[in-house]
């Protein structure tokens, strides 16, 4: 016979071990905090409280933008990952997630794969390839042979800064055609925009939000889009690969991880309300605005991805030895 105190004991733990669970199965029961990398006003900042409102909706619970930027986004990064496996803070990656730790080693703090879990890729970024509109070209096959002329200027790629998507871009592009370039690095996109319009450098990729005024006004010529496939965003604009160089493609991101430890099942609350969104046409109009393409795949589909545009982009980053002192 089990005594009394014995079956207490058995009864109280039976009841906690209940109401645990049942707290679990609450998620979210308080708010949710989406730290961003970034400063406010950004595309990423713009694009993570249309999707908190979102969420916020249809979990019923607060969701809450917090922004950290600085440090090549490794501020956030390092802040999130060391945060209590819970779900209640999640991190609005953006390629430098899986870029930084080849940029700056062990000064980046984390890994992306033993120090978070993936929940969904939420948005793809396509990039231009824009020129001088003087330069005498037309598409990625005649670009590569005015860049093989010789001429010192013509050499010339410009990025917004060492160690960015674009610079990792131009570079890939270089590698892939066997041209030897000029990397030339501005604060910003704005400026090396200006410096294309202004004939001193020759080319650059960029995101379509930064280039429209651009664009609009003439001063650069887009030729050729980065994705795989050519953009619902800009459709009649041939892809780089279609134009001249095989098998290139190059598509910055943006989407949800949070810390390793994380429950699947709380991975897994995000991922279907994230799902919603997919084909929700105010979400698909404010991306287009903002010159993005909504993904909201699955937690696997994101992993796969990730781990592919890690390897990718560390290549190009040893082959080409950059590190975050450039």
């Amino acid at each position: 016979m089990t005594h009394p105190t014995r079956l207490k004991a058995i009864a109280a733990a039976s009841l906690l071990s209940f109401c645990m669970s049942a707290h679990a199965d609450q998620y979210p029961s308080r708010a949710l905090n989406i730290i961003v990398p970034f400063s406010p006003g950004g595309v990423t900042d713009v694009m993570a409280r249309l999707v908190a409102n979102k969420l916020q909706d249809d979990l019923g619970a607060t969701v809450v933008v917090v922004n950290k930027p600085g440090a090549g986004t490794t501020i956030a990064t390092n802040y999130v990952a060391k945060s209590a496996p819970d779900g209640y803070n999640i991190l609005m990656a953006a390629s430098s997630f899986t870029i930084g730790p080849s940029l700056y080693k062990e000064k980046a703090g984390y890994d992306p794969e033993k120090n978070f879990k993936p929940v969904s890729l939420l948005a793809t970024v396509p990039h231009l390839l824009v020129v001088n509109p003087q330069l005498p070209v037309t598409d990625v096959t005649s670009l590569v042979k005015n860049m093989q002329s010789g001429d010192q200027v013509r050499a010339n790629f410009g990025s917004s800064g060492p160690g960015t998507s674009n610079h990792l871009e131009g570079e890939l592009f270089a590698s892939m055609a066997g041209l030897n370039l000029n990397h030339i690095p501005f604060k910003g996109s704005v400026p090396a925009l200006t410096a294309i319009a202004g004939n001193d450098v020759s080319f650059m990729f960029v995101d379509i939000a930064a280039a429209k005024p651009f664009l609009d006004s003439n001063k650069v010529k887009p030729i050729a889009i980065t994705t795989s496939k050519r953009s619902a965003l800009w459709p009649q604009l041939p892809t780089v690969e279609e134009s001249g160089l095989k098998n290139f493609h190059a598509t910055p991101w943006l989407g949800f991880v949070v810390p390793a430890g994380t429950p699947d099942s709380v991975i897994a609350t995000l991922n279907k309300s994230l799902a919603k969104m997919r084909n929700d046409p105010q979400v698909g109009e404010r991306f287009a605005a903002m010159g993005i393409e909504p993904v909201f795949n699955s937690a696997t589909e994101f992993h796969q991805f990730m781990r592919s545009d890690r390897v990718k982009w560390e290549d190009v980053i040893s082959r080409a030895k950059i590190s975050a002192a450039d």
